[in-house]
């Protein structure tokens, strides 16, 4: 028997392990100063490629107005306790209402947070008896969610149709002996490559399976359809996405999170979300924030507008130079690279110190080995010129890591850190 604590001497886990040499640089950096498309990072200012401001509604003067007035009326506080207690308010129905109606869903459900939202969404909706079968590309969230479920759950390859219905007859067996359902889940946009789910080709298989659909559509919600309704919208199959899903930490540029689906669905989540049922309700100075920007992003269209034009923009030019973008259909926009994680440290320190460029990296495991990702995601604040920039940047810093400069820069870190 040993002390709970005494495994951490010995593992800090997959990325904790990098704690010594990268906090605070390449996790937990301090990116300062109002959100937008250039930002502060180590006292000089970057273009920033690394937050979900879509739509740019975070410093739009309507937006800031009602935030600093809800802030001031109500505080920070109000109101106090769960929905099901003391934490249920006219308002939160009124934004419940706008949202269900501009998703076309009979019904939706205000959440605190979207991260334990989804999470328990997929809790609450499956007993022992069901099956879950989700993407293996889905987010972190959506796994957490998976975990709890005590019956059976299977992955498909990501967004493989062929996968799916093998693992769809796998849970039809089960649920023959079971009298459970079966739970199918997949993502708008997957967050990290950029691609939307094949939910169109999801939904047709409903003629020869007996599933019920979850979308998670958190990088969709605002930024795809004509609308900006969602991936529903945009691939024409809002109608058969059972129970959908989107937060306001993107293009709402907020807290928060709403779940929409038929009445029946809504009612039994909102008696049956233990993450609703026993944690505080959403604080009025969000739900109203919440309704002014749901209300620009139905009213003011050039903001989506503005959006789509710089990620064509990006996107192209990236595909212009030869750079490999991999298949996104959406705003998030994936560069791939060759090579391994100490040059891709060094690359990303390059990138930040020498050309002022900020976006996020993604490393192994989370991808195969021997590629690197660099993510950018474009906003309605970008200019034509943060583009060029960072066109131009992007083309050298290729050229450096093909010739072996990181290479040669990272032997130094695989000395001393062992990689």
């Amino acid at each position: 028997m040993s002390d709970l604590f005494q495994k951490f001497n010995k593992s800090m886990g997959p990325l904790g392990k990098w704690a010594s040499i990268a906090e605070g640089y390449f996790v937990f950096p301090k990116l300062e100063g109002k959100i937008s498309n250039r930002m502060n990072f180590n006292g000089k200012e970057v273009i920033t490629w690394s937050v979900n401001d879509y739509l740019g509604l975070s410093n739009h003067p309507e937006v800031r107005k009602i935030d600093s007035e809800a802030a001031e009326q109500y505080g920070s506080a109000y109101p106090m306790g769960a929905r099901m207690m003391s934490g249920h308010t006219s308002m939160h129905e009124k934004l419940e209402n706008q949202l269900a109606d501009f998703v076309n869903k009979e019904s939706a459900y205000v959440l605190n947070f979207g991260y334990q939202g989804i999470l328990s969404i997929v809790d609450t909706l499956v007993s022992k008896n069901d099956v879950i079968v989700y993407d293996i590309d889905a987010h972190a969230c959506i796994v957490d969610g998976v975990r709890l479920h005590l019956g059976k759950r299977f992955t498909f390859k990501h967004n493989d149709i062929e996968s799916l219905v093998i693992n769809l007859k796998r849970a039809e067996k089960i649920v023959e002996k079971t009298g459970g359902g079966i739970l199918v889940i997949s993502e708008g946009v997957f967050g990290m490559r950029g691609e939307q789910g094949k939910i169109k080709e999801i939904v047709k298989l409903k003629k020869d399976y007996n599933f019920r659909l979850l979308v998670d559509d958190a990088h969709g919600f605002g930024t795809l359809g004509e609308t900006g309704s969602g991936v529903g919208e945009e691939q024409g199959v809002m109608d058969e996405i059972d129970v959908y899903f989107a937060t306001f930490a993107k293009s709402m540029a907020s807290t928060g999170a709403f779940v929409a689906g038929s009445k029946q669905v809504i009612k039994f989540l909102k008696y049956n979300m233990r993450s609703q049922m026993f944690a505080k309700s959403l604080q009025m100075q969000l739900v109203v924030g919440a309704l002014k920007r749901l209300e620009i992003l139905r009213n003011e269209p050039n903001h989506k507008a503005k959006l789509w034009d710089n990620v064509e923009m990006l996107q192209n030019g990236l595909k212009d130079k030869g750079f490999d973008i991999g298949k996104t259909q959406s705003c998030v926009t994936p560069v791939f690279l060759k090579g391994d994680v100490p040059e891709a440290m060094v690359l990303v320190k390059d990138l930040r110190e020498k050309y002022n460029i900020f976006c996020s990296i993604v490393v192994y495991p989370v991808i195969p080995k021997g590629l690197i990702l660099l993510r950018l995601i474009p906003t309605a604040t970008h200019t034509v010129e943060d583009i060029k920039e960072t066109l131009n940047s992007f083309s050298e810093i290729r050229e450096k890591l093909a010739g072996g400069y990181y290479k040669k820069l990272s032997e130094k870190f695989k000395a001393d850190w062992y990689f």
